[in-house]
């Protein structure tokens, strides 16, 4: 067994549903990353990639046909690089991470791209094919954009509740308030401000050929507590507390990380960053999923050797402000230390591109504070989660 490494990461920016990459296929975005990230490594051969594994949760339309290798062919490289999707939902290029530096650590691959990519824009309608020809009455198109779609009837109705309603139930068992979700919210908008604002996602995001978006469409550089407060509850009308303020918005985007061996560094041309030193999944009832970061998390850090005293930064999915401060609490860790940067209700939260953005960011603010260790950890819609935790080797302070 060796170690595997993280060496680079980069991701566009995320656009708002309907915004500035809206007229971008997934495949195309997913090519413009898996260039951006090798961009990092200009001295490497992209022939020496062992393997691209790529997340993505909708795959209904131009996202199909296995997307990882089709950004490969549109990225221009070398037709022996080989390529795979996987879908965990919300989860899927953590989960790509995961999966391609396990390989790394048994000696299957020297050098390995994982990432993800969702176009929530471009998700296509569909309809399921009738059991005999010509069926006399309609037929509705579905959404494929978010959530559940052509459910099993035999699947229990508790379950299938809307991802909000999950979040909402969430908030009632920990007695999340309104007032701290919008706080959480804001806070989420005005660090993610801070941190384009002081340069730190310059070195992060490559540019998407045709289109001018500077930064992540959905952060609000004005939001506050008081503004967020004035939003109406989405989910349950009347006693809810969950609005589109306090919740993740739908988004466009890709991410990748670039792995590999530590000797794989002659031919990656640089160094790494940070090493993958534990990994963490879980899963409970479907509609707990937002609270299942915890316990994949705390797997994390014991296969790390390590407990929550030893950490220094986390970076935690913000599908929803409820189910954020449900896992804080739980790890009973300082707040400051969680999305230092901002977090998904102002960044976006496109998927498939989700993980590997949380791990790309956690590696740079590792290397920026030169602590440690850091977390990152995401939910995973039907009760998963997903977890990492990265050791700083870029001149570690302690």
């Amino acid at each position: 067994m060796t170690s595997c490494y993280l060496y680079a990461s980069a991701r566009t920016s995320f656009g708002r549903f309907g915004g500035a990459l809206a007229g971008v296929r997934p495949d195309d975005l997913a090519a413009s990353t898996l260039r951006g990230v090798l961009s990092r490594a200009p001295g490497l051969d992209p022939a020496e990639i062992g393997d691209v594994v790529w997340g993505c949760a909708n795959q209904a339309g131009e996202d199909n046909r296995d997307v990882g290798r089709m950004a490969v062919l549109l990225a221009g490289l070398p037709t022996s690089v080989p390529a795979t999707t996987v879908n965990r939902l919300c989860g899927s290029s953590l989960d790509a991470a995961m999966q391609a530096s396990r390989a790394v650590e048994v000696g299957d691959l020297e050098v390995a791209v994982a990432g993800g990519v969702e176009s929530m824009t471009r998700a296509p309608w569909v309809l399921p094919k009738p059991s005999r020809a010509f069926p006399a009455g309609d037929v509705t198109a579905v959404s494929t954009t978010l959530g559940w779609r052509l459910v099993n009837e035999r699947m229990p109705a508790e379950w299938t509740v809307s991802l909000g309603e999950c979040n909402e139930q969430l908030g009632e068992r920990f007695a999340i308030s309104r007032d701290r979700q919008d706080e959480f919210a804001a806070r989420s908008h005005r660090l993610a401000g801070q941190a384009w604002a002081a340069g730190f996602y310059d070195d992060l995001v490559v540019p998407v050929p045709g289109v001018e978006s500077a930064r992540d469409e959905g952060i609000r550089d004005g939001s506050t507590p008081e503004k967020l407060a004035a939003l109406a509850p989405v989910f349950r009308q009347s006693a809810g507390t969950i609005t589109a303020g306090n919740a993740s918005p739908l988004s466009d985007g890709a991410a990748a990380v670039l792995l590999g061996s530590e000797g794989a560094a002659v031919r990656i041309g640089i160094d790494p960053t940070a090493r993958v030193a534990g990994r963490g999944v879980h899963a409970l009832d479907p509609r707990e999923f937002g609270f299942a970061p915890v316990e994949a998390a705390n797997r994390a850090l014991a296969r790390a050797g390590i407990g929550w005293d030893d950490v220094a930064a986390v970076e935690l999915n913000e599908a929803f402000a409820v189910q954020a401060l449900a896992c804080v609490d739980a790890w009973k860790v300082d707040p400051d230390i969680v999305n230092a940067k901002g977090g998904a209700i102002a960044i976006g939260h496109p998927l498939g591109a989700s993980g590997a953005r949380i791990l790309g960011t956690l590696a740079a603010r590792l290397t920026e504070s030169g602590e440690r260790w850091g977390v990152a950890a995401i939910c995973i819609g039907v009760g998963q989660a997903l977890a990492v935790v990265l050791e700083n080797i870029s001149g570690a302070r302690s």
